[in-house]
């Protein structure tokens, strides 16, 4: 025999058996008329389950067997009890032969609830158990039906902990996704208002919205964050960072290619401008695409005060992303390379401060650096009263006893205090963490080419910069390319008379606020 027909006859028989097994599985998976039946079916699936409840009675007068399954803690018990479970005890159809009759008379004369979904497989069925519908199993009937009566347990919604305001709202989003819906659409009162659900995980399936402006946003961007989610391959998504990361431009980059947030105004404040907001169930923060960065040192409350005043504190954020990016290089640089530069007296104070210091500029900063940071992250960790006393006291306690220890000078304590307290004024942790991490290799730069290496280290971050995109947006925009009528709301904050267009970069349908 030759071996392309043996092979031939070895793939036709693997076929054959392969869907043999298909069609076996799919009469499996079916499900029958036989109550009994598909009862010890779903009994050997999920009834290992401590927390799968089953309930079987008979409707009313007759001897029609009816069964209920549920999670416990995912239904909502006094719903079974008093609504469901009586209905149906008190439920006598006139008719109790056809199957169709039967199943009318269930839907639309004795259940008294609005989600009603019929499902014909096993897998649907038990899918919709384990999210959290009620199964409802008649006898004579060959489907199911999952009624949407679950309860669950969610916080409260109060004051967002990682962006609080001065001035302004104090709603945030919870973990809840119909809830979050609910605040966008109490926000932001508008009919053009889209919100599409889609659904992520190969195993735990978790709901997923895109939520935009249908006459505003430009379709475009719609249809590349629907195409990025729909490509999404994983087993379980736990909040929306997993979204964030697997469908941003660039994962090497150490800046944000997308905004997370608690706060539904700003969610809807970037909708009316034409971008995308991504809700997932089990997260309370919203992920706002596309991002520039002049988005990240920007707050809600720039809009809530007078422009004067917004624009003042806007500019005050951009200096010290600056000082908290530049500031410990730069002391490297000048004490290393040119203490020419510094003025004499200047010099003198410095030089009598790192007297017996036995660590070169570049150790002394990292010594104080990485405690600030461990600090930090220390306090994060912690419970909130602890945390924040550990912050506080432990930064006084290491710097003044190193400075006594003769470890670092008195000036390096300075310059670390000054950097991290300018970190803090960014109005987003996560715009924060990208400058923390940059500083060290700034501090790497200036100790080996003095202020050519701060210099450099500028253009290279620059550079990588105006490369940068989100979503196809460039990440300086509208700073590159330049668009003067997007300066509006840049580095300064005009009058909101003069704000009139919505950002051109976004291509929106409406390019005009109704003002």
């Amino acid at each position: 025999m030759k071996w392309w027909r043996f092979r031939g006859k070895k793939k036709n028989k693997k076929e054959n058996q392969n869907n043999s097994k298909q069609q076996s599985q799919e009469s499996f998976d079916k499900m029958t008329n036989n109550f009994n039946k598909n009862i010890e079916q779903i009994r050997n699936e999920i009834g290992h389950n401590s927390d799968v409840k089953f309930r079987g009675f008979k409707m009313g007068q007759t001897n029609i067997q009816l069964a209920i399954i549920y999670v416990e803690g995912f239904a909502d018990i006094d719903l079974i009890q008093n609504h469901i479970m009586t209905d149906l005890l008190l439920a006598t159809p006139l008719e109790t032969g056809s199957g169709s009759s039967l199943k009318d008379f269930i839907k639309n004369k004795t259940l008294s609830v609005s989600s009603f979904k019929e499902v014909h497989t096993f897998q649907d069925l038990i899918s919709g158990i384990m999210f959290g519908s009620v199964a409802l199993l008649v006898e004579g009937l060959s489907e199911s039906f999952l009624l949407g009566i679950g309860k669950a347990k969610t916080r409260d919604v109060s004051e967002p902990p990682t962006e609080s305001l001065v001035r302004g709202p104090r709603l945030g989003f919870i973990e809840n996704l119909s809830d979050n819906t609910a605040l966008l659409r109490r926000h932001g009162k508008d009919q053009n208002l889209t919100i599409v659900s889609y659904q992520v995980g190969e195993r735990s399936k978790k709901d997923l919205i895109i939520a935009y402006m249908k006459d505003i946003v430009d379709q475009k961007l719609v249809d590349e964050v629907t195409q990025r989610i729909r490509r999404i391959k994983i087993d379980d998504i736990h909040d929306s960072g997993y979204i964030e990361q697997l469908i941003e431009d660039n994962y090497l980059s150490p800046f944000p290619q997308i905004q997370s947030t608690e706060r539904p105004d700003r969610v809807m404040a970037a909708l009316m401008d034409g971008r995308v907001a991504i809700l997932v169930d089990g997260s309370p923060f919203a992920l706002i695409a596309p991002v520039t960065f002049n988005m990240l040192l920007q707050s809600p409350e720039d809009y809530y005060e007078r422009w004067l005043a917004a624009t003042l504190i806007r500019l005050l954020r951009y200096f010290a992303s600056f000082i908290a990016l530049f500031v410990p290089s730069l002391y490297i640089a000048f004490i290393s390379f040119h203490p020419g530069l510094i003025p004499t007296k200047l010099v003198f104070s410095i030089a009598a401060t790192r007297e017996g210091v036995p660590f070169p500029p570049l150790i002394e900063a990292l010594i104080m650096e990485v405690s600030i940071e461990v600090l930090r992250e220390a306090g994060l960790r912690l419970p909130k009263p602890i945390g924040q006393s550990l912050g506080i006291v432990g930064g006084l306690i290491i710097g003044e006893a190193a400075v006594q220890a003769g470890i670092v000078s008195p000036i390096m304590v300075i310059v670390v205090a000054v950097t991290a307290i300018s970190s803090f004024t960014l109005p987003q942790y996560s715009a924060g963490v990208p400058l923390r991490m940059l500083r060290f290799a700034s501090m790497l730069f200036a100790s080996v080419f003095g202020l050519y290496g701060v210099v450099l280290f500028f253009l290279l971050t620059t550079t990588h910069l105006v490369k940068l995109k989100s979503f196809g947006i460039p990440y300086v925009s509208p700073a590159v390319p330049y668009r003067l009528s997007d300066w509006k709301d840049f580095l300064v904050r005009l009058p909101m008379l003069f704000m009139k267009r919505r950002p051109q970069m976004l291509k929106p349908k409406d390019s005009f606020r109704k003002k």
